[in-house]
C-alpha cells in the first residue's frame, strides 16, 4: 500500500499547482525589490529630469523658434531656420567661429599632451614625486579666473612675458591685441592650466609599466630612446588616448578662459562656440540662434566621443 501510494505523493508534490505558490512568492519578491529600487533612484532620476531632461527639451524647442528670452507665450516656431541661418552666407558661425573652437581644442591637446608627457616621464625618475606632481596640479585647483587675469597681465607690453622676449633682445609682441596670436595666446594658457591633471593620469599609467621590461631592454643594451619608443609609448597607449580624448572635449567646450583674457576679440579672432552661444543669448536676446548653437557644439562633441569609442576598441582597449 506504501509503494502504491507514494510516487502518486511525489507526483502532486512537482505538479505545477503545487509550483504555483512559490513563482508567485518569488514574482511578488521580485516586484517589491523593483519597488524600493526605484524608491532609492527616484531622487537622482528626479534630479536628471529636472536639471538635464526638461533643460535639454526645452532648448531643442527653443532652437526650432525664435524667441527673446521673456515671456513663454512669445516662442514663434520657424523650423530650421535657425539652424540654417548658423551655415548661410555671410554667418559668422563656421567660420571663424566654429574654425577657432577646433583649432582652440587641437592645440590645447597638443600642447598639454606633448608638455604632460614629457614633465611625467621627468618626474618619474626623480624623487619627492607626489611633492611634483602636487606642484603641478595646483593651476587646476585655482580658479579660472584668477588665472586668465595672472596671464593677462604677463601678456601686456610691460608684462613678463615680453620683458624676457625685450631681455634676450626681441621686440614685444601684442599678443592678445594682434589677430593673428591672440588665440594661440590663449591656447597655450589653457594647456598650461589643463597640464597638471593630464600628469596625473599619466604618471599612474608609468607605475603601471613592468619594472622587468625596462630591466630586459637593459640587458639588451637599448637606449633611452628606443625604450621611450619601443616600451613606454606602446604600454602608455591607454592612458595617452585619455587624456587626448578628455582635453579635446574639455576645448571645444572651453568658455570661461577666453571670456576673461579676450571677450572674443579681437574682432571673433578667439570668439569660439561656447561663447557665442553666450553672446547670442544673453546680449543679442536670440535664445533660438543660441539653442541652434548648442546642438551642433553638441553633434561635434557626440562624434569626438564617437571616434573615441571607436579607437578604443580598435587598440583591443575596454573603452
Amino acid at each position: 500500500m506504501v509503494n502504491t501510494l507514494a510516487p502518486e505523493t511525489a507526483e502532486r508534490a512537482h505538479s505545477p499547482r503545487s509550483a504555483g505558490p512559490a513563482v508567485d512568492h518569488r514574482g511578488r519578491t521580485r516586484r517589491r525589490q523593483a519597488v524600493v529600487a526605484y524608491l532609492f533612484l527616484a531622487p537622482t532620476l528626479l534630479f536628471f529630469a529636472v536639471f538635464l531632461i526638461l533643460p535639454l527639451g526645452f532648448a531643442l524647442l527653443l532652437s526650432m523658434s525664435r524667441w527673446a528670452g521673456f515671456d513663454l507665450g512669445d516662442i514663434d516656431p520657424v523650423g530650421l531656420d535657425n539652424f540654417t541661418g548658423l551655415f548661410a552666407d555671410g554667418s559668422t558661425f563656421l567660420a571663424p567661429i566654429l574654425t577657432n573652437t577646433l583649432l582652440f581644442a587641437l592645440g590645447t591637446v597638443a600642447l598639454a599632451l606633448a608638455g604632460s608627457l614629457l614633465v611625467a616621464t621627468c618626474i618619474d625618475r626623480l624623487r619627492f614625486q607626489g611633492l611634483w606632481r602636487t606642484l603641478y596640479f595646483l593651476p587646476i585647483v585655482t580658479t579660472v579666473v584668477a588665472v586668465g587675469n595672472v596671464w593677462k597681465y604677463m601678456y601686456e607690453p610691460g608684462g613678463l612675458v615680453n620683458g624676457v622676449l625685450n631681455a634676450l633682445g626681441l621686440g614685444s609682441v601684442a599678443f592678445l591685441q594682434d589677430p593673428d596670436t591672440a588665440l594661440p595666446s590663449v591656447v597655450v594658457v589653457q594647456a598650461w592650466a589643463s597640464v597638471g591633471s593630464a600628469i596625473l593620469v599619466l604618471t599612474a599609467g608609468l607605475k603601471s609599466v613592468p619594472e622587468s621590461y625596462y630591466e630586459a631592454a637593459a640587458l639588451d643594451g637599448a637606449g633611452p630612446v628606443t625604450v621611450f619608443r619601443k616600451i613606454t609609448l606602446p604600454l602608455l597607449r591607454p592612458s595617452l588616448l585619455f587624456v587626448c580624448i578628455t582635453q579635446f572635449l574639455t576645448g571645444l567646450q572651453s568658455f570661461a578662459l577666453i571670456i576673461v583674457m579676450t571677450k572674443g576679440g579681437p574682432g571673433d579672432a578667439t570668439n569660439v562656440a561656447a561663447l557665442e552661444m553666450y553672446r547670442q543669448a544673453f546680449s543679442y536676446g536670440d535664445w533660438g540662434t543660441a539653442s541652434a548653437a548648442a546642438f551642433v557644439l553638441f553633434v561635434v562633441v557626440l562624434v569626438v566621443t564617437l571616434v573615441q569609442l571607436w579607437i578604443f576598441r580598435r587598440k583591443g582597449e575596454d573603452a
